[in-house]
């Protein structure tokens, strides 16, 4: 998809599986079993790591870098985590791509299933996989992911982030504003603090890439909120202020975990907000 100066497109990273009523908080099993998925024998639902290839301005940028591969095998094994199909690499290599032709990384957070795909393991060595990249994060959001309260620490893997900032090659931002040109974050303090959502856009369209304030599309609806989410009640209000911009200026919205939607645009009717038309980049 063309927007602005810049052609703009999926990289599926790899596919994993979380709890379902942990991605749903506290809407009934049989509710989002329906309009999601019914999980697996350990109420399992599939999910994707789905990125963002962001080309143009003389910029090849990646939103997010997927789970990686650093793992031990047993939070594998709990994740499902599966590569059979895509991987990071082989999704930038059908684009002509390979990871030293990136020229920056926008991390939306540092959870790891955003930001495990920045770094590899060399030998006994982890190293930052885009070596000729900057990298992007929030200030608040880097202090908060050092030192994580209890109900997120899980999902904050130093060595994901850590090598990057030993190397020199992460930009600190501090709030909203514009990136690049015709690129913007936004911070969302919800899910955890200071996520930032990215939004490319010109004078037709606007596409944000909201990670966790919309994992699925499923997630639109106003109750649908995880259970993972450290404030949801901050979530909601988010929500209800960002969903009108969304239906008004008829945003494409891109679902960065949805296993069976990759982007669509947001209605709203007599029984709220919904996904509408699904949108293929």
């Amino acid at each position: 998809m063309r927007i602005g100066n810049y052609t703009v497109s999926f990289l599926e990273t790899g596919d994993f599986a979380l709890d379902g009523g942990a991605m749903f908080g506290v809407v009934p099993k049989p509710l989002w079993s329906k309009s999601y998925n019914a999980g697996d024998e350990l109420n399992r639902i599939p999910m994707t790591a789905r990125c963002l290839l962001i080309e143009g301005d003389g910029k090849k940028i990646v939103v997010d870098t997927g789970c990686g591969y650093k793992m031990p095998e047993k939070q594998q094994s709990i994740y499902k985590l599966d590569y059979s199909v895509n991987t990071l690499e082989t999704s930038l290599e059908k684009k002509g791509l390979t990871t030293n032709d990136i020229t920056d990384v926008i991390f939306t957070h540092l959870h790891f299933d955003h930001a495990g795909g920045a770094t590899f393991r060399d030998n006994n060595e982890i190293i930052p996989r885009f070596a000729n990249a900057k990298y992007y994060v929030q200030k608040e959001h880097l202090s908060w992911a050092r030192n994580p309260s209890e109900k997120d620490r899980a999902s904050f893997l130093l060595e994901n982030w850590e090598p990057i900032v030993a190397n020199g090659m992460l930009e600190i931002l501090e709030g909203n504003g514009e990136l690049f040109n015709g690129i913007s974050v936004e911070c969302f303090n919800g899910h955890t603090r200071d996520l930032q959502m990215i939004i490319v856009k010109d004078s037709e369209t606007t596409l944000a890439f909201p990670a966790d304030v919309f994992p699925t599309a499923t997630h639109v609806p106003l109750p649908y909120i995880m259970g993972y989410d450290n404030y949801p009640l901050t979530t909601l209000e988010e929500k209800k202020n960002l969903l009108p911009r969304i239906v008004e200026e008829q945003w494409i919205i891109v679902f960065e975990h949805d296993a069976f939607t990759k982007a669509g645009r947001v209605v709203h009717g007599e029984k709220g907000y919904s996904l509408g038309e699904k949108v293929e980049l």
